[in-house]
């Protein structure tokens, strides 16, 4: 039985090759989230690291999205925030 994880990461190579773009997927476990986005993307050679952020303003933003804003804070790598 897949975790929700491997159903979703599926379901974007599918799209992706529907589309006729390449597409690889990691999963990682990490009590570190932004560490292993930077370690992975650094290790693939990536251009580019894509997230997407709730958009949230005040305390909200203090609190959610703070993984974006961990990576946008460390990576050495280009990251692209999508709202």
């Amino acid at each position: 039985m897949q975790s929700a994880s491997e159903d979703t990461a599926s379901g974007i190579v599918k799209a992706a090759e529907e589309a006729g773009v390449s597409c690889g997927t990691v999963l990682e476990t990490s009590d570190e989230p932004y560490e292993s986005i930077i370690k992975v993307a650094e290790q693939k050679g990536c251009d580019l690291i894509m997230m997407a952020s709730h958009g949230r303003r005040g305390v909200g933003a203090l609190l959610l999205g703070s993984e974006t804003q961990k990576v946008l804070t460390h990576s050495t790598v280009p990251v692209l925030v999508y709202r």
